[in-house]
Parts: structure tokens; sequence; C-alpha cells
């Protein structure tokens, strides 16, 4: 197990201005950049990983790191790979406080904006560091909760997998199963050779964090497929 907390994230307001459609608007140019410099200097990016192993493949289960994880299309994934990466992120929850101590819903929209695109970044350097580290090639993650396939329920055993993910980067679940604080992110990388996301299996319109599009001949492959 590894835990990386010296995570450096660089912030730039006018990205930030283009993701929230609002670059255009007068006015809020400053306030984003307010926001930026304030984000900048409270967040807490850290991240935790360990180097697992998989075993016991089944039609619907796959063992990693010796816990059982239940589902399909996350064992068809894992069906050549031995070893993957599960792995836990997180901004820290000091953003989240400062968001909530504002009356105005602008900057509360604005720095939940700004604590999403911190927590994509630290995927993003956790991601090179992996492939960098452990000489990867392209890698690709599935989430429990992403899928109906993998259900949120499964945070419990993905958190298992670790000792002490409170202490080490102040994440914990709550009793839904959700991560606490709210910019965390938990999943297994493993390798591929062809890039993989889970929304290609949803079929879910107007989901505002759709990574790439529902391809139907993909999620029938997938539940045509059998161990």
């Amino acid at each position: 197990m590894e835990v990386l907390d010296n995570i450096p994230i660089h912030l730039d307001a006018e990205e930030v201005l283009k993701e929230l459609h609002l670059g255009e608007k007068k006015g809020y140019s400053d306030i984003v950049q307010e926001l930026v410099e304030l984000a900048s200097s409270i967040i807490q990016p850290k991240a935790i990983y360990e180097v697992s192993y998989v075993d016991n493949k089944n039609n619907d289960t796959v063992d990693i790191g010796g816990i059982k994880f239940t589902s399909h299309v996350l064992r068809v994934n894992l069906a050549k790979i031995g070893r993957v990466f599960p792995y836990i992120v997180t901004i820290g929850k000091e953003l989240e406080d400062r968001a909530a101590s504002f009356d105005n819903l602008l900057k509360q929209y604005c720095l939940d904006a700004i604590g999403d695109e911190v927590l994509s970044l630290i995927e993003q350097y956790l991601e090179d560091y992996l492939k960098k580290k452990y000489k990867l090639g392209q890698i690709s993650s599935m989430s429990p909760g992403s899928l109906k396939d993998w259900p949120i329920t499964q945070q419990k055993q993905l958190f298992s997998i670790f000792d002490n993910v409170e202490g080490s980067i102040g994440v914990k679940l709550n009793p839904s199963l959700l991560m606490i604080p709210r910019k965390s992110e938990s999943g297994i990388y493993f390798p591929t050779e062809v890039k993989f996301y889970s929304c290609q299996l949803c079929s879910r319109e107007r989901c505002m964090d759709r990574q790439a599009p529902y391809d139907k001949n993909l999620a029938e492959r997938y539940a045509a497929d059998s161990a």
C-alpha cells in the first residue's frame, strides 16, 4: 500500500470558466479567479493505492487481493489480467467546508465545480504515476456504483483491501456507503489494450459526468460473455 500526499495540482481559471460555461459572461472572471486561488490554497489532494492480484474468476465474481467482488463486467475486464491497482483519491474536506460557509449560491456552485476539476486532476496524476512506476501501457478503471452491475454496496469490499483509509487519507464511508469527503473517488485501475469507460455500457441520457457515449454493441458483447 502506498499513500501519495504531495500531489501537485495546477488549476487554470480560464479552463474553469470554460467548464462552467462562463467564459463570455462579464463579471465572472474575477470571481472565478478568486475562488481558484482560494481552492489552490486549501485543497489537500491525496491518493492511496494497492498492488493486488486477481484470482478465482467465475461468471459474475472475481477475487482481488483475496476479497471477492461481484460484477460480471469487472470479471470480463479482468479475464486475462493478473495484477490490478485498487485506489481511493480525495481532495480533502476543506474545500467542501468552505463552500458550505458561503451564502452566495454562485460561489458555492463554482467551488463545487472546481472540486470536481481537482478530483479529476488527482485521478489523472495517479494514473500517470502508476503507468510510469509499473511500466504500464494504457490503463482503464472501474468504480463501485458506476454501473448497476457493480453497485455502490461493493465499496465496503474495496475499502477492506486497505488498512485504515481514514487515518491514511481522511476518507471514510457513511452508512449509505458513500464516501466522506464527498469529493472522493474509488475504483480499480487495470491494464487494457482498448480504453474502457463504464459510461459505454450505460444508456442513461443527460448525464453530466458522461465520459464516453453509450455503445449498444459493446454492452451486448459484455452481456453475452460467459466464463
